[in-house]
Formats: C-alpha cells, sequence, structure tokens
C-alpha cells in the first residue's frame, strides 16, 4: 500500500471512530428532566445558587445515576399560588419531565390570602404538575410548606403560635389534595422546626432554611425521585 493510500486509509478509521464514539456520548448524556415549581423556599432565598434543595437533589441524583438529570426551576421569593400560575402560563412548561416536585404556599399565609383562594388555586397546580411530568402522578413529589414560626423571624413577629397554626391548616389540606389525586406527599416541616434548637437550619436572613436545612429536605426526596427515575 502506497504511503498516500495508507494516509487516507488511517484518516478513514479515525473518522469512523470519532463518529462512534459521538454517538455513544450523546446516548449517555442523554439527560433526565427534572421541574421545581414553588417560591422562595425552591429557589432558596439567601443560600448559594446550588444550595437549594432542587440543586442538591439533582447532583444527589446524578452521582446516584448512569443518566444525567438536569432541573429546571420555577419560583421566585414573595410568590404565592396565584404568582406561581401566572408564572407557569409566561414560561409554558413542556410535558415531557421526568420528575416534578411542588412547594407552594407559605407567602398565601403570610400575606393573608384568604384560604378559600387556596383550596381553590393548589389542585389547579398540582393537576399541572402532573402534566408536564407526562402525566404521571407517579412523578410528582408534593413537599409541606416549612413553618417559618421557629425561625428568629417569625418569633420576633410575635404571631409564632397564629403562624405554626395556620401553616398546618395549608399543610394538611395539601396533603389531602395531594392523596387524593395519588401523589406522594413529603412532610419536610417537622425538619424546619427543630430551627430554633439548631440555627445551622436557618439561613443568614434568619427566616428561610438554610443550605443544611435543604440536605435534610433532600436526604427524604432521595430515596422516591430515585425510584421515579430508575
Amino acid at each position: 500500500m502506497t504511503h498516500l493510500k495508507m494516509t487516507i486509509f488511517l484518516l478513514a478509521l479515525l473518522s469512523i471512530s470519532c463518529g462512534v464514539s459521538k454517538t455513544q456520548n450523546i446516548s449517555e448524556e442523554t439527560p433526565y428532566k427534572y421541574l421545581a415549581l414553588g417560591d422562595s423556599y425552591t429557589i432558596g432565598e439567601s443560600v448559594c445558587d446550588d444550595c437549594n434543595y432542587p440543586k442538591q437533589l439533582t447532583d444527589s441524583l446524578n452521582r446516584s445515576l448512569k443518566e444525567k438529570t438536569s432541573v429546571k426551576i420555577i419560583a421566585k421569593t414573595g410568590w404565592t399560588t396565584a404568582d406561581l400560575l401566572a408564572a407557569i402560563a409566561r414560561e409554558k412548561p413542556t410535558k415531557d419531565y421526568d420528575l416534578v416536585t411542588l412547594l407552594i404556599g407559605v407567602n398565601n399565609q403570610y400575606q393573608g390570602k384568604p384560604f378559600s383562594l387556596y383550596e381553590e388555586e393548589f389542585p389547579k397546580l398540582l393537576d399541572m404538575a402532573i402534566a408536564f411530568a407526562k402525566g404521571k402522578k407517579e412523578n410528582v413529589i408534593v413537599l409541606s410548606i416549612p413553618d417559618y414560626a421557629f425561625t428568629p423571624f417569625g418569633q420576633k413577629s410575635g404571631k409564632a403560635e397564629k403562624i405554626t397554626s395556620e401553616l398546618k391548616k395549608y399543610n394538611a389540606f395539601a396533603e389531602k389534595i395531594a392523596r387524593q389525586k395519588n401523589v406522594r406527599f413529603t412532610n419536610i416541616t417537622p425538619i424546619t422546626q427543630q430551627g430554633l434548637e439548631n440555627p445551622a437550619l436557618v439561613a443568614s436572613d434568619g427566616l428561610h432554611p438554610s443550605e443544611v436545612a435543604y440536605k435534610k429536605f433532600v436526604e427524604m426526596l432521595f430515596n422516591n425521585a430515585l425510584k421515579i427515575l430508575r
């Protein structure tokens, strides 16, 4: 074989080899898709960008699964159920997510919105969450609302007992609707009720969950999330 023919032959082999490798990489990197819906408790106020529970959960899943998971967060500090509905209408999430979490309601309570508004809008949001999860209710997880009465902010408000009582009502309703729709409900509230005895659970603003608290949320969510994606 001449030198020129040998060169062409080797280049052809290299081209074929690179093509196969690229196809394998695309297959291996095809991610699971995770959508997190909520408010400040989801986006993470006063913690680093990668410290909220959706990012920590995604990192944990990526350490355990061969296929990678990507996360999209639709959440903002101060959002009520109405705000989340409006944001969803603007962003129009696709209906092909493998995992969807929903945590919403604290700002309805904090802003003194009528409880009837939550009774009307939370079921709508949960139906949307199911639709975004390919219509699979088993791929959705509802999280309970953290209890901010057990933070320095909550204590200074002078309304700690009222906060706990009202949030208990919100969480009971969310759990009831989740169970009616056969959706997993994860009660993270007790973790946040340790905020006074364990200040490490509260972020630097004295109100929101810390990175440590979010890690504990993830410990409760992880096994179910892993089962959903496997």
